[in-house]
């Protein structure tokens, strides 16, 4: 498997290399941010603690993310699992991506929406690195092996895409008809994928809560 961070995998994974754009900030932001976590689990560095991730090892990983969001765990014991998956997300995002340029993983872009609003358009350098990462994922969940046979970071790196619903990876239907594979999978992963899964479906309902408003405001002038 790639030697990149979880989180790294994850955005990478949720770029769509033909546009050059990251399908939805706005998910994909609690989707690294739980992948860090996530990651620090793996490690034996995070453990959960009726509910709380409780840090349970010292030193760093040498992945200036993952050392951040521990010290800030080591620093705040009792938030739990979603109030760390929803903390700094979009800070941590964008520092993620920074990391990533200046390691030439990838190269930002910066344009502006109407004009007005800037926006940052991932180019991944080495398009064959998010396949392969597809590729793992896509036989983690279609696969005929043991959920307890998977490598930890492909099963985490499976839940964690198809906790954030990114349809570019696993289609509405395909999550579904897979759904007891998920669960299997989910399992291995840790606390980390059901919190994002509550903050992703947070945010959907934020949306469509905005859109209705909207519509009922345009309606009514």
């Amino acid at each position: 498997m790639s030697t990149l961070s979880l989180p790294a995998q994850a955005y990478l994974l949720a770029c769509d290399t033909g546009r050059d754009r990251l399908a939805d900030r706005q998910r994909v932001a609690p989707l690294v941010r739980a992948a860090a976590l996530t990651d620090l689990v793996l490690r034996g560095l995070v453990t959960d603690g009726d509910g709380r991730p409780v840090v349970t090892g010292a030193g760093g990983t040498g992945h200036l993310v993952l050392d951040d969001l521990l010290g800030d765990l080591a620093a705040d014991p009792h938030r739990k699992w979603r109030g760390w998956v929803r903390r700094d997300a979009r800070a941590t995002l964008q520092s993620l991506e920074t990391q990533l340029e200046a390691a030439g993983t990838i190269t930002l872009k910066t344009s502006r929406v109407l004009g007005l609003f800037p926006r940052r358009r991932p180019v991944v350098r080495d398009r064959a690195e998010v396949a392969r990462l597809h590729e793992a994922v896509t036989a983690a969940l279609r696969g005929t092996e043991p959920a307890s046979r998977v490598d930890p970071g492909v099963a985490a790196l499976t839940s964690l895409a198809a906790a954030a619903e990114l349809g570019t990876v696993f289609p509405r239907r395909e999550r579904r008809q897979h759904k007891a594979r998920l669960a299997e999978l989910e399992d291995r992963a840790g606390a980390a994928v059901p919190a994002l899964r509550k903050v992703v479906r947070e945010l959907k309902a934020a949306r469509t809560a905005a859109i209705t408003a909207a519509s009922s405001s345009g309606s009514g002038g």
